[in-house]
């Protein structure tokens, strides 16, 4: 370092730590003192200024010595150990004689009263000749005024004067290194003198005791030490990034690179959050350089422990499927291996409740809407992530924590950086207002690895007033929670109904069959019982014992759980139990959730679903799910049964054609039957109910209809029919199914009448059963088809024909018919007649019968019936349009 233009402080080669350092001061030369400020003990004293040609004397040793090496002679020591000498540049006493140079330059004088008998007084003597002849420094025209700076020692307005400057970069020398992080510097060309601190970063400090001497902490002296061997009295450029009182931040330029990012790299500094975010090249960069000293365990960080380097790889980055959302800040998900695991978002904290005061001591806290703006962050993670896959970094494992008198116990959190499509859930999250970013302690390393990009988003949400941070009114959810109140559940039944399919949020699975749901329209909670269903019922705590929970009760809650929970659903309501819970069907991306439990093995059909649209289509589950004899049917024996049908195994197809008669065909060529062996106990009882009705006829407009309920019906004829209402559109148009008989029709209510008990469908069950042909393909054009229907309707409508069940399916069973007379199939009549095409199936048993069928769809072919008229419309991808198969 260069004191002025006659001392200097050299040092010798560093060994092991900082080496040790020497004022030298030239003999027998003087130049001018430098400015220094009052001491601020002393109120009196005044600031001196620089003498005339002091800071050009300074400045041309600087820009000469510093950094270089040289050699010293010392000719004389004071008493108070003050050493004169002569300094050359270079190794030895050849270089270049420093004094000599000043008094050359005119920019020192030689001092008076020495005796000039020696070569090095005369050499001096000759220089200050040389100097005066030709008018240089100190020796030209005027008093030299011109050459003292006018030192600003404060700045008036730091905040302003940093904006002024527009983060360019400005021209400084380092004047003093306080610390490793920390200096004083010489703006030019204004001479503010002012303190950098150097943005993002902070260096081990030297603390001041009460006595006035200083402790440095572990590596201040080296990092000081690695700072002003780089930078003292540097020429060096800085960036003013921001000020903090009269301290300025900001970023030191030099041509060998940023001190900042060197410092965190050699492990002599560590990031700190709030001057971070002011660092214009980039925090990451700063903390990348940070974890690069972390991770080589250098200098500070030498007993670093990374928060999670007792995991394995595979526990610290993975990919998982989201299944719960629990509130703003954790997230359920299920690992690869099956397995749950509850993740907390790293550094955020979810929205809070403020003051103590704001709640109503009798009410009972419900978070999730009770806390303004804690439905939206809920609502937001849900519908992002429910069901989908994200990726999950660990950044830290929270420990356990006991309760203290202010805070709950809290257990062990696992804590990571969630990302979805590369977007940072928790960023965006914090980004809408929706939470908040934790602050810790400087050295708490237990953090999110996106920290700084956190708290960025935190700013804009506060710059933007979103959310938490918003001035308008807090959302209010007023959320009506019904489950379990039966006077409130009594009146909102009839809404329910009447709504057909509402929308619902699954927000709880209790058991595989019994959930709770929002209804975001009614913006109510409800507690819903899925139809038709007995699902194996869990355990339970009764006062004294506890119930154990029947086989599987677990695997359907669970399977219910993976389904359905936090999914939006469809719900259909049909009514409601005594303890105030709705029942009906509830509808997942389009599947009936109690068909898929049936499906599953995890429940069995209930009979309560016969009168239901789903009976036909959970009855075929059930029987499926019996063969596999999985699960509760594990243990299923299969009754003996007159009537054989065929299961898929079989290599044999069997004919057991039974006789039926047809009673109605739909117009997707769909046909209902009655079974002519019952064909007598229909007659009796219709017989019988007329003769009832007869004698009690209903009152006219009396009955009210609803969905679903079974009733009795004037049909055209005048005579009344048992019949299902499908529909209410109003009380002149109710649509009906006639279920002995299976056609439809709309009536009005008056038409209309009570179902007496004595003729309910548990004394005989609805006659008409649906089926559909096997083998066929019903064209898709609506006239094809209609031709088609009518030619099935001139057939067998009303008629006694014979059928074979050959395979089951979703909707109804597919089966083949024969005339009663000729034992002529009928579904292959139509495809001789070109009206339908075959449907080809793979099974062993069906091969000899397709074969059948498809020799008569290519006769039909060639013969151009109907559908084939104008060839074989199918081909588009045959050679003949240029395509190659």
């Amino acid at each position: 370092m260069v004191l002025s233009g006659c001392a200097i402080i050299v040092r010798g080669q560093p060994r092991g730590g900082p080496p040790p350092e020497r004022q030298i001061n030239l003999s027998n030369i003087r130049a001018g003192n430098l400015a220094r400020r009052a001491a601020a003990t002393q109120p009196d004293a005044k600031d001196t200024p620089d003498e005339p040609w002091a800071f050009p004397a300074r400045e041309f040793l600087r820009k000469k010595l510093i950094g270089k090496e040289v050699c010293f002679t010392i000719e004389n020591k004071t008493p108070q150990g003050r050493e004169y000498g002569m300094i050359y540049l270079g190794k030895d006493t050849n270089g270049e004689n420093i004094a000599e140079s000043l008094v050359a330059e005119g920019l020192a004088t030689r001092r008076e009263g020495m005796r000039a008998n020696n070569p090095e007084q005369n050499r001096l003597s000759e220089c200050e000749e040389q100097a005066k002849a030709a008018k240089k420094g100190m020796w030209s025209e005027g008093n030299g005024s011109h050459t003292i700076r006018d030192l600003k020692y404060t700045i008036e307005n730091p905040r302003h004067f940093v904006d002024s400057h527009h983060q360019k970069p400005v021209n400084a020398i380092i004047e003093h290194v306080r610390d490793g992080s920390v200096v004083r510097a010489l703006l030019l060309p204004d001479y503010y003198l002012v303190t950098v601190m150097l943005s993002g970063i902070k260096c081990p400090t030297f603390r001041r005791e009460a006595d006035g001497s200083e402790t440095p902490e572990p590596f201040a002296a080296e990092a000081k030490f690695f700072t002003e061997s780089r930078l003292l009295q540097r020429d060096v450029q800085i960036i003013l990034e921001s000020c903090h009182n009269q301290n300025i931040l900001g970023t030191i330029l030099h041509p060998n690179g940023n001190i900042t990012e060197l410092l965190l790299k050699e492990g002599f500094a560590r990031c700190v959050d709030w001057s971070i975010a002011v660092y214009t090249r980039g925090a990451e960069k700063l903390r990348a350089a940070e974890r690069f000293a972390k991770e080589r365990r250098l200098r500070i960080w030498r007993d670093y422990v990374a928060p999670t380097a007792n995991l394995d790889q595979k526990d610290k980055q993975f990919v998982a499927k989201v299944m719960q959302v629990l509130n703003a800040d954790a997230i359920v998900v299920k690992l690869n291996s099956g397995d749950y695991k509850t993740i907390h978002l790293s550094s955020i904290r979810p929205p809070r409740l403020e003051g103590e005061n704001t709640q109503d001591k009798n009410k009972k806290l419900r978070p999730l809407y009770d806390i303004p703006y804690m439905f939206e962050a809920r609502e937001f993670l849900r519908k992002k992530l429910i069901g989908k896959k994200v990726n999950v970094t660990v950044d830290y494992i929270r420990p356990a924590s006991p309760a203290t008198e202010t805070v709950p116990a809290f257990s062990e959190r696992t804590c990571a950086t969630v990302t979805i499509g590369g977007i940072n859930i928790a960023e965006a999250l914090v980004s809408k207002g929706l939470a908040t970013v934790i602050r810790y302690r400087q050295d708490d390393d237990q953090r999110s690895s996106h920290y700084d990009e956190l708290l960025a988003a935190e700013a804009r949400a506060i710059k933007n007033g979103k959310g938490l941070h918003s001035k308008k009114e807090v959302p209010i959810h007023r959320v009506a929670d019904i489950s379990g109140d039966t006077q409130k559940a009594k009146q909102f039944l009839p809404f329910l109904q009447r709504a057909g399919r509402s929308e619902a949020v699954v927000e709880y699975v209790f058991s595989g069959s019994r959930l709770k749901l929002y209804l975001p329209k009614e913006t109510c909670l409800i507690t819903f019982l899925l139809a038709g269903i007995e699902c194996p019922r869990g355990a339970r705590n009764l006062p004294g014992l506890v119930q154990e929970g029947e086989p599987f009760s677990e695997e359907a809650t669970l399977f219910t759980k993976e389904l359905v929970l936090q999914r939006e659903v469809e719900v259909e309501v049909e009514s409601m139990d005594k303890a105030g819970n709705f029942i009906g069907w509830l509808h997942i991306d389009g599947a009936n959730l109690s068909v898929l439990l049936v499906e599953h093995a995890l429940s069995k059909v209930h009979f309560t679903a016969e009168r239901s649209s789903y009976y036909k289509s959970l009855l075929s589950a059930e029987e499926a799910a019996k063969q596999k004899k999985e699960k509760v049917w594990a243990h299923y024996e299969e009754q003996p049964v007159e009537e054989v049908m065929p299961v898929l195994e079989e290599k044999e197809r069997s004919a057991s054609y039974k006789p039926v008669f047809v009673t109605e065909i739909t117009d997707d060529l769909h046909f209902y039957v009655q079974d002519v062996e019952t064909g007598t106990q229909l007659e009796k009882l219709m017989e019988n109910m007329r003769n009832d009705i007869a004698s009690h006829p209903p009152v006219e407009g009396s009955y009210a209809p609803r969905r679903g309920e079974f009733c009795i019906a004037k049909f055209v004829d005048g005579e009344w029919y048992r019949a299902r209402v499908e529909k209410v559109e109003s009380p002149a148009k109710v649509h009906v199914f006639y279920i002995d008989y299976g056609n439809r029709e709309v009536l009005p209510s008056t038409r209309l009448g009570t179902l007496p008990p004595a003729f309910s469908t548990r004394v005989l069950p609805a006659q008409a059963t649906e089926y559909a042909f096997a083998f066929i393909q019903v064209p898709q054009d609506d006239d094809a088809r209609t031709d088609a229907v009518d030619s099935v309707v001139r057939d067998i409508q009303n008629t006694q024909c014979l059928l074979n069940v050959e395979h089951l399916s979703s909707g109804c069973p597919h089966v083949t018919l024969q005339f009663a007379d000729s034992k002529g199939d009928v579904g292959l009549g139509l495809v001789k007649e070109g009206l339908v095409m075959v449907e080809v199936r793979k099974e062993k048993q069906f091969q000899k019968v397709i074969t059948e069928y498809l020799n008569a769809q290519e006769s039909a072919k060639s013969a151009r019936l109907n559908l084939w008229r104008y060839g074989d419309f199918r081909a588009d991808d045959a050679d003949e349009f240029g395509y190659s198969r």
